[in-house]
């Protein structure tokens, strides 16, 4: 799987690790719904602490298509508002 960290790179990231990256997603939506500042700056840490020690950084000459796009790890709560809503960024 591909995952691209917004403003940083992308990383090959086993698939093996989709259900944690899924249930940090869904942790992160909860949190911002219940207006948790700090759960969600510790949730979305780990979810970015995730990709990068599970991930293989890509070249950052060679472009593919990410199969999962992950905002830049400076969001802000404000931001993730906006972005982690309903499903996530992982519908389904």
């Amino acid at each position: 799987m591909i995952i691209r960290i917004m403003n940083e790179n992308q990383y090959i990231v086993p698939s093996l690790y989709y259900d944690d990256i899924n249930r940090l997603d869904n942790e992160i939506v909860k949190l911002i719904a219940k207006g948790d500042r700090e759960g969600f700056k510790e949730k979305y840490g780990e979810l970015i602490a995730l990709v990068r020690k599970n991930g293989v950084p890509m070249d950052v000459k060679t472009l593919k298509e990410s199969d999962l796009i992950i905002p830049p790890a400076d969001l802000t709560f404000e931001e993730a508002q906006k972005i982690f809503t309903g499903e996530g960024l992982i519908p389904g």
